[in-house]
């Protein structure tokens, strides 16, 4: 379900409330893979209830350049929205996923293979709060840089695959 920023925290708000615990994910899901896909089954194992916030587009065209992203805000948030194990999607505006760290406070935030826990940049703002940070996902050997890469090289061969 696609929710506003305030309409999330009326819902965590009443799961907290039921004792169910909260896992964060977010990403820009440009080109839904199944990288993505992994990282959010391994997501939605972490706690009873998986949100995941979604870049918005003028934050990826910041984050990814011109040319990204190729779906817009609302296809991707659908298509995240419509995954198993995925309850929430939310769209940000920040640069970092922190200021909805800070206002969520979920029990797990889950980033993906290519951190540490060492090296997530948001990990000093869940210590703080007392949350835990989560790496969960496959090895990040999938991404849309490459399946456009593929599309504009003519490789034939679906990225992912072995070469």
């Amino acid at each position: 379900m696609i929710v506003s920023r305030e309409a999330l925290l009326a819902r965590v708000a009443e799961h907290r409330a039921q004792g169910q615990s909260i896992a964060l994910a977010n990403g820009v899901f440009d080109l839904l893979h199944v990288g993505h896909l992994r990282y959010l089954q391994g997501a939605a194992e972490e706690a009873d209830i998986l949100v995941v916030a979604v870049n918005d587009d003028a934050v990826v065209r910041r984050l990814k350049g011109e040319g990204r992203p190729i779906v817009g805000e609302a296809a991707r948030a659908e298509l995240v929205a419509a995954l198993r194990g995925v309850d929430y999607v939310v769209l940000f505006g920040d640069l970092t996923v922190g200021p909805l760290l800070e206002l969520l406070r979920p029990d797990v935030h889950c980033k993906g293979t290519d951190y540490t826990v060492e090296t997530v940049p948001e990990r000093a703002i869940v210590e703080a709060y007392g949350g835990r940070t989560a790496i969960v996902g496959d090895p990040k050997d999938h991404s849309t840089r490459d399946i456009v890469a593929a599309i504009e090289g003519g490789s034939g061969r679906p990225a992912g695959s072995p070469a």
